[in-house]
C-alpha cells in the first residue's frame, strides 16, 4: 500500500495518484536524501532535488513560509463538504495556500485539490472551475472562467478573476454542486 502524503488515504501499490485527493504519489514516502542517492531517478545516477512549489504567481512557496503564514503544511486548515445529492457529506481538506476546485483531466493535465470528476455526473463543473485562497488568514474565492459559474450564498455569478471573501460557513455552488465552506478551528 502507498500512503498518501497529502490526505493519508491507503491507496493500491502502484498507483499513481490518491484515489481520494489526486495527489501524486510516486514521489509518496520518498525523503530528499534517497532521491539525492539516486533511487528512482533513473539509470544516469544524477541526483534530483524535490522541486519547490510554485504558486500561479511564479513565486516559490516554501514550507518555511506557509508555517510563517499560520498554516501548518499536511494540515487542513479549511474543508469543503458536499451538501446535496449521491456524495452529500462527503469532505475535502484544504491544505494548501491555494486550492484548486475542479475536475480530474490527466490528459489535459489538470489535478485539482478539490476533484469533483466522480461527484459531478452531468459535467457542469469546469476543470479548472475555482480557486480558494488564504493570506493573512483571510479566505477568497476566485471563479477561474468556469462555463457554469461560482456562486456563494446564492448571491450572484462571481465573475472570473475578481475575488470574493469567505466566511466559515458559506455556501458555494460550482456548476451544480453545492459545497459547505469550514474553516477549522
Amino acid at each position: 500500500m502507498i500512503v498518501c502524503d497529502r490526505c493519508s488515504t491507503h491507496n493500491v501499490e502502484g498507483s499513481r495518484f490518491c484515489d481520494v485527493c489526486g495527489a501524486a504519489l510516486w514521489m509518496a514516502g520518498r525523503s530528499s536524501s534517497s532521491l539525492e542517492n539516486g533511487n528512482g531517478n533513473g539509470s544516469n545516477g544524477n541526483s534530483r532535488q524535490p522541486a519547490p512549489s510554485v504558486a500561479p504567481s511564479g513565486a516559490q512557496v516554501s514550507a518555511e513560509h506557509i508555517s510563517l503564514a499560520g498554516l501548518q503544511p499536511d494540515k487542513a486548515h479549511a474543508t469543503l463538504q458536499i451538501e446535496r445529492g449521491v456524495s452529500a457529506g462527503k469532505k475535502f481538506p484544504l491544505s494548501s495556500p491555494e486550492s484548486q476546485i475542479g475536475r480530474w483531466d490527466a490528459d489535459g493535465g489538470v489535478f485539482p485539490d478539490v476533484d469533483l470528476d466522480s461527484d459531478d455526473p452531468e459535467a457542469k463543473v469546469s476543470r479548472r472551475h475555482a480557486r480558494i485562497s488564504v493570506r493573512d488568514g483571510n479566505y477568497l474565492i476566485e471563479d477561474l472562467g468556469s462555463t457554469n459559474g461560482t456562486f456563494v450564498n446564492r448571491g450572484r455569478r462571481l465573475a472570473p478573476g475578481d475575488r470574493y471573501p469567505l466566511k466559515d460557513g458559506d455556501e458555494i455552488i460550482v456548476g451544480k454542486t453545492f459545497l459547505r465552506f469550514r474553516i477549522a478551528k
